[in-house]
């Protein structure tokens, strides 16, 4: 719980995963369009394929399969749709691996470093995490995919802007997605990697080019 809490020292609050884009454009005004959103990129965008990779990333080091995960760190990284979405998904795993390492330091994590991958993805690095510290990947997934929606949901809170309690009120809508995308990603191989959140990715890609803005993605 405490590696996927808000304070985490990862940044994860100055990424907006192309909602600032959306916002502007007007996809997203509301609660209701907020949370419309958010189902889609939980479910067939971004936090169905980080839970595929942080799936497969736990059975690689829990293996262990240094081979396998390679694999999963190279795919993880090459699938990122856009060039902001590469730099958040990067940026975060490598803040995750050295603030995890200096205060929870494992084996595992260890290995991974000396991989010297130039582009570690987060779900990558937090699934090595989970399984270096014997951290099962029921319980581990879950935690990892919430601490997507809430970034999210804080950033359409800042972005529209949308109150505090509407923004609980969107977490809470978002709960059975959460779980449902848990549910299809510890059972996924990685051929079942990808989506159909297009808006997302062409949002992602338009914010590179955004006039005004507050966040890196």
């Amino acid at each position: 719980m405490a590696w996927f809490s808000p304070s985490y020292p990862i940044g994860a609050f100055s990424y907006s995963s192309g909602i600032e884009w959306a916002v502007e454009a007007g996809d997203i005004s509301d609660a209701d369009s907020l949370l419309d959103w958010l189902k889609v990129l939980m479910g067939d965008g971004v936090g169905f394929c980080d839970g595929v990779f942080f799936s497969h990333a736990w059975r690689a080091c829990t293996t262990p399969d240094d081979d396998a995960l390679r694999r999963v760190i190279e795919l993880a990284a090459a699938l990122t749709p856009s060039r902001e979405r590469f730099l958040e998904t990067t940026a975060q795993g490598r803040a995750f691996l050295d603030a995890t390492r200096a205060a929870w330091p494992c084996a595992t994590l260890d290995r991974l470093a000396e991989m010297g991958a130039d582009a570690l993805a987060y779900p990558v690095v937090a699934g090595a995490a989970a399984a270096g510290h014997d951290i099962s990947l029921e319980l581990a997934l879950p935690a990892y995919l919430q601490t997507l929606a809430t970034n999210w949901v804080s950033a359409g809170v800042r972005l529209i802007p949308l109150g505090q309690t509407d923004g609980q009120r969107v977490i809470a809508a978002l709960e059975p997605s959460i779980a449902a995308t848990a549910k299809r990603a510890l059972v996924a191989v990685l051929d079942d990697v990808g989506g159909a959140a297009l808006r997302a990715d062409h949002a992602s890609m338009r914010h590179e080019t955004q006039y005004t803005r507050l966040f890196r993605s």
